[in-house]
């Protein structure tokens, strides 16, 4: 009778699981940022051996990219890209995102370009497989602590992007930001474009609030929205004009996002369900000097 009653109660937790991810906002976010980093972990898991025969290379981006853009669909974002035509370009540039969440992660993938690599933080290097493939796939790991090495990371990429044609993508804000207006911009990717006078390219990510708010532990489907905007060209510009420059670009992008907000607010005129599982899938003050800059670069935390 006990083996009868402990096999009902086995085939009853699926059942009990699959009603609590329908109907506890809670459980869904966790289950779903499980199954999201799970994705990850065993993406670069599997990946590394294949792109270890390759080596360190930018090439191998585009193995986590093709591995990583599927996971959208599993968690229910529907991406939308606007103004992609403006990074058909060939020559180098730096691109700056703002960062709202680990989720960004499938926004970078979606717009990315070949020969395209991010500036990370160095912690990410000794995560396992992860740091591994990244590592592998080009990434470029920054120091935060250590103002000296991060300079000379600065310069030495400058160099690099100009020799063999790379891109660099960089989020300025520093950490993520779920907030309703930007965190003042980090000027290591300013000072990057500059030192190697190539354009700058701001992308910005639509606000996640209508489905996902890992303070109110919601995980929901939804619309994202990627507005790449029109380059900002730092031909001819010097180190002195790195903090005019961070400002100017940080105002388009803020402008760009106050504007996606209202329309995303615009948008939820009508009740939404809770879970879509039962219904389908300031200025920032600074120096002209190099040296002096407190924290060269944004990267995710």
């Amino acid at each position: 009778m006990a083996v009868v009653l402990l096999h009902g109660l086995l085939l009853l937790l699926p059942l009990a699981a699959l009603l609590l991810y329908c109907y506890n906002a809670t459980f869904h976010y966790f289950c779903k940022m499980a199954f999201f980093n799970c994705w990850i972990v065993a993406v670069a898991t599997l990946l590394s051996p294949i792109a270890a025969l390759r080596g360190r290379s930018v090439e191998n981006m585009k193995l986590l990219r093709a591995a990583i853009l599927p996971l959208k669909r599993f968690c229910g974002i529907k991406m939308q890209v606007r103004g992609s035509e403006h990074l058909n370009i060939k020559e180098p540039y730096v691109i700056v995102c703002n960062h709202q969440a680990s989720l960004d992660l499938m926004s970078m993938v979606e717009v990315i370009p070949e020969r395209c690599v991010p500036i990370a933080k160095k912690e990410l290097m000794y995560m396992g497989t992860v740091g591994w493939a990244c590592w592998l796939s080009g990434i470029i790991f920054i120091d935060r602590h250590k103002r000296e090495d991060a300079i000379d990371v600065i310069c030495q990429t400058a160099r690099t992007m100009r020799r063999e044609n790379l891109r660099v993508f960089i989020f300025p804000e520093g950490t993520r930001n779920q907030n309703k207006s930007m965190l003042p911009f980090k000027r290591g990717a300013f000072h990057l474009a500059v030192q190697a006078q190539v354009p700058i390219f701001p992308i910005v990510i639509s606000p996640y609030w209508d489905f996902f708010s890992s303070k109110d532990k919601k995980f929901t489907s939804g619309t994202c929205t990627i507005q790449i905007l029109p380059k900002v060209e730092t031909q001819g510009l010097s180190p002195k004009d790195v903090p005019r420059l961070t400002e100017t670009v940080r105002q388009a992008m803020a402008d760009a996002l106050a504007e996606m907000s209202a329309s995303h607010c615009g948008d939820q005129g009508a009740e939404q369900p809770l879970l879509p599982c039962c219904t389908g899938a300031g200025a920032s003050r600074g120096t002209d000097s190099l040296e002096r800059e407190e924290d060269m670069t944004g990267t995710r935390n």
